[in-house]
């Protein structure tokens, strides 16, 4: 690789543009030199967008982007452009949604073509150096498009105009003047059921994703309406999930997603963004349970983010890739000898009937490790009791991972995104809450830190660190994601900077991405790069949609700051979205939690006492055990209780709460307090 000349990709910081960086291509990154040059040579421009952990952005590369006949032929007549998808989320929402209204479907790799002006005319996905799957081979499909828009230029204008046109319209917004249903949420939760894996949990079948914002929708509804059937879909979905190979058995965390229905096969790539929210799901489904394996789930899942994911001063890492060794799943496979091996003959049967390990495996000649039999089970079918049986796995799963560290382990890519990483704070507070670690405690801060310090310039939010150097105006996700974080690690923590930095991030949010005209939230700032569109995310896809996280912020720090224009504005995007809410609840999710805030009002929990007293610390345990969706929490002075409220003894904590403008009498003792809580 050393000796193979470099293209203009050596200068850039982006993991994935330099992996691209000694190919035969002539790579341009996004900017106005590759445009430029389009201009003056009058060729359309060839876009490729992907990121660093994508399975087939990697094998697109190694079949066509370092073939030294398609490389030409692409010089030859286009101005190539490499984006990576993650620096760039505005790039590839727009050209994204172009790919879609194209073909109908989307994915990575991306390759779009447009005219020098960055207007899109043609593209799809992945396609192969020759051709097959049904589909034509990347060079024929180089040589026509190149020919349509030399000798068809009416045609392609023709083309650019309706993809321009309709991608704009993605930003209109209108806001509703329906009155909102009281049972919105309980309705969506029966839709969305109605595509529930009965047998493997989860939505739909193959190949199937985590969904934790509809899992989260799911408690609401059962929280509220005590209809035990939500529970029951999340919890047989989390346990699954859990058991299944999208779940690293050794390492904890998870990977991507699922390529069959049952949750074997994994996509082996693993993400921040589907960690921290899976931390979450499994902290808030935990406190609806008490069910003992989702603390393991999560607390495994912290483990394996500050183990793998995290950067020495603070903050975490993006993502890990899929292959190793050239081979996807390689460094995550294991044969049944390579067991035995470790862990000898007797404990590696029994591990190997448990984890599904065997002869001839099943992945590729090779087995992916998930649990097929339960602690019951496996204590019934091999004669031992529960305590045995569980400290021979725990004492396997130690061997076994000491033994795959020293395998060659995927690349990592070390950018730190401000958004992936406010929901990595979320997940982070969700975990302290239910185990008050001081690694998760410490991790969190540092991760605090770190973002307003190294990702902030001139008070403005950057969205990417790299290599000492942060870099690109924040995007809606960055300022929303974090405020959230940061508002949730004020609820863990007490700790007040929290709140107010929050605050401070809505509020220039609303400055920079608010339209008034029309309502809701653009993805880019008013100081950002003008592009060929201006969205507004509205729709949740492997993260929730800037605008569902931006109402729901809105929405919280209303009650913290008695800002009610924080409150209109929340409101105002719940009907912008109200009706695709009601007929889409499945990319909705987000936003009708948020919407479920709003229309049941949160209690709003005043803790009076120093964090020293131990009444004040049994008040604060007990709350935090508890699942309470819609509630805010507050530890307050004497002058900062509620209106009318009596100040506690001195040296004793009382606790009150208020609730759609009302206030109990002070509780004094956990009891009390508990039976205003849950009733």
């Amino acid at each position: 690789m050393a000796n193979k000349p470099a293209n203009r990709l050596l200068h850039e910081t982006s993991p994935y543009l330099l992996q691209h960086a000694h190919n035969p291509v002539d790579w341009y990154p996004w900017g106005p030199e590759a445009f430029a040059k389009a201009r003056a040579e009058n060729k359309p421009i060839l876009l490729s967008i992907g990121y660093s952990a994508c399975h087939w952005c990697h094998v697109m590369e190694r079949e066509s982007f370092e073939n030294e006949e398609i490389a030409a032929l692409m010089n030859e007549l286009f101005v190539n452009v490499k984006v990576d998808r993650e620096e760039r989320p505005d790039l590839d929402e727009i050209y994204m949604s172009a790919v879609q209204m194209l073909t109908g479907r989307g994915g990575w790799p991306m390759t779009v073509f447009l005219t020098p002006e960055g207007k899109p005319f043609y593209g799809g996905t992945y396609f192969p150096p020759e051709d097959r799957y049904g589909m034509p081979g990347f060079p024929r499909i180089l040589k026509a498009v190149a020919a349509a828009y030399r000798d068809r230029p009416r045609e392609v204008g023709e083309s650019v105009s309706r993809i321009v046109s309709a991608l704009q319209g993605l930003s209109a917004s209108r806001e509703t003047q329906r009155p909102f249903s009281p049972d919105i949420i309980a309705r969506s939760v029966e839709k969305l059921a109605e595509s529930y894996d009965a047998e493997n949990g989860g939505f739909g079948r193959a190949p199937k994703f985590p969904h934790p914002g509809v899992y989260e929708l799911f408690l609401r509804q059962h929280h509220h309406g005590r209809d035990p059937r939500p529970l029951e879909m999340v919890v047989h979905t989390l346990e699954r999930m859990a058991n299944g190979g999208i779940y690293d058995q050794l390492g904890g965390g998870f990977h991507r997603y699922s390529v069959d229905e049952k949750w074997l096969v994994p996509h082996f790539e693993k993400m921040l963004y589907d960690n921290a929210q899976l931390v979450r799901i499994y902290a808030l489904t935990y406190r609806a349970t008490a069910n003992e394996r989702f603390r393991e789930v999560m607390e495994e899942t912290v483990d394996y983010l500050l183990r793998e994911m995290a950067h020495p001063e603070g903050g975490f890492y993006s993502t890990q890739d899929a292959d190793s060794e050239g081979r996807e799943g390689e460094f995550f496979l294991w044969t049944a000898d390579e067991v035995l091996r470790v862990i000898g003959a007797d404990r590696g049967e029994i591990f190997c009937r448990i984890y599904d390990v065997g002869d001839p495996g099943n992945f590729e000649g090779k087995s992916i490790l998930h649990r097929i039999l339960s602690p019951e089970q496996a204590g019934r079918y091999f004669r031992m009791s529960p305590g045995e049986l569980t400290a021979l796995l725990e004492e396997a799963r130690r061997e076994l991972f000491a033994a795959r560290e020293r395998r060659v382990k995927p690349f990592r890519d070390e950018k730190i995104l401000a958004s992936w990483n406010g929901l990595a704070l979320s997940g982070l507070a969700e975990a302290i809450k239910v185990s008050p670690r001081p690694a998760y405690l410490e991790a969190a801060r540092r991760t605090r830190e770190f973002l307003l310090s190294k990702l902030v310039h001139d008070g403005r939010l950057l969205h990417v660190y790299k290599d000492g150097t942060a870099r690109l105006a924040g995007y809606l996700d960055d300022y929303a994601f974090l405020g959230l974080g940061l508002l949730d690690l004020y609820e863990a923590t007490l700790e007040r900077s929290c709140l107010e930095r929050a605050e401070e991030l809505a509020e220039q949010m609303v400055s920079e991405f608010w339209d008034e005209s029309e309502g809701a939230f653009f993805y880019t700032g008013r100081s950002h790069e003008t592009l060929i569109a201006r969205p507004k995310p509205a729709f949740d896809g492997s993260i929730p949609s800037g605008n569902a996280a931006a109402a729901h912020l809105l929405l919280r720090l209303s009650y913290y700051s008695g800002n009610t224009a924080h409150g209109d504005k929340a409101e105002r995007v719940l009907r912008c979205y109200y009706e695709a809410m009601e007929s889409q609840p499945f990319g909705f999710a987000h936003m009708l939690s948020a919407l479920d805030f709003h229309l049941k009002k949160p209690k709003e929990i005043v803790v009076a006492g120093g964090l020293e007293e131990p009444r004040t610390r049994q008040f604060l345990d007990g709350i935090r055990a508890l699942y309470l969706p819609n509630a805010t929490l507050r530890l307050a002075s004497a002058g900062e209780l509620p209106p009318g409220a009596e100040a506690p003894a001195p040296g004793k904590a009382a606790a009150y709460v208020c609730h759609n403008f009302s206030c109990s009498l002070p509780a004094t003792d956990w009891p009390s307090l508990k039976t205003l809580l849950v009733t």
